[in-house]
């Protein structure tokens, strides 16, 4: 569940900034735009390559940066530590390097529906919110947003469903391991290491039955949101 909604809100999250930063025309807009699907459209074990070397506490990029110009004491493990210290504060390192994979390479998904949506808001509203005095905050918050949770909702719903079952993503960063065991990969733990099929059969009708209850309710926010535009 920490997994699913932290992937789920910051994929979202990220996918709505960019759609507002990129959402005036500048030159070479749409380079930008087809550069931010990068992540999503690359192969999941090219992607996973690429992090595990950057990562690797010997030889990665990113603990070469962080020793020499953040003042590390020394590598971190990212996908092999389960709990390290941040200013003293315990932190599920390995599970917040996965969830932060997802963020990264699902919010293009996200990017895409919420630029569509933030191109059909009629321009006279945030012109008629500039002429009123509203600051760029009261603008978001009063006039954009309020246009974009219906997008916003069905995201939320759609990428839920989509990172609860997710497999390969954790799968090839860690093998579930350091405290990444999602439920997917435990069943494939299950019926791969343990042969034990009974558990691993109970434990995927349960996803089973978790997943289509989601879907049941996403048909029904879709269908509420289809009703509301017909009116």
């Amino acid at each position: 569940m920490v997994y699913t909604v932290g992937g789920t809100v910051g994929s979202i999250g990220l996918g709505l900034i960019a759609a507002l930063a990129l959402r005036r025309p500048f030159r070479g807009r749409g380079m930008v735009r087809a550069v931010m699907l990068l992540p999503y459209i690359t192969p999941v074990v090219a992607a996973t390559f690429v992090w595990t070397v950057a990562l690797n506490p010997q030889y990665g990029i990113v603990n070469a940066w962080g020793t020499d110009f953040l003042g590390w004491q020394e590598p971190i493990a990212f996908l092999s530590t389960e709990t390290g210290s941040l200013f003293g504060i315990p932190v599920p390192t390995a599970l917040l390097t996965v969830i932060v994979f997802e963020t990264w390479r699902y919010f293009p998904f996200a990017f895409l529906f919420l630029v569509a949506r933030i191109q059909a808001i009629p321009a006279e509203l945030d012109e008629a919110a500039r002429v009123d005095g509203a600051s760029i905050w009261q603008r978001f918050r009063f006039v954009t947003l309020p246009q974009l949770m219906p997008v916003i909702a069905l995201l939320g719903v759609l990428r839920f469903i989509f990172t609860f079952n997710k497999f390969d993503d954790v799968y090839l960063l860690t093998g579930g391991g350091a405290g990444t065991e999602v439920i997917s990969v435990r069943v494939y733990e299950f019926l791969t290491a343990q042969k034990n099929v009974g558990l691993a059969a109970a434990q995927a009708v349960m996803l089973a039955v978790v997943l289509a209850g989601m879907i049941f309710f996403y048909l029904r926010v879709a269908g509420r949101a289809e009703r509301a535009e017909g009116r």
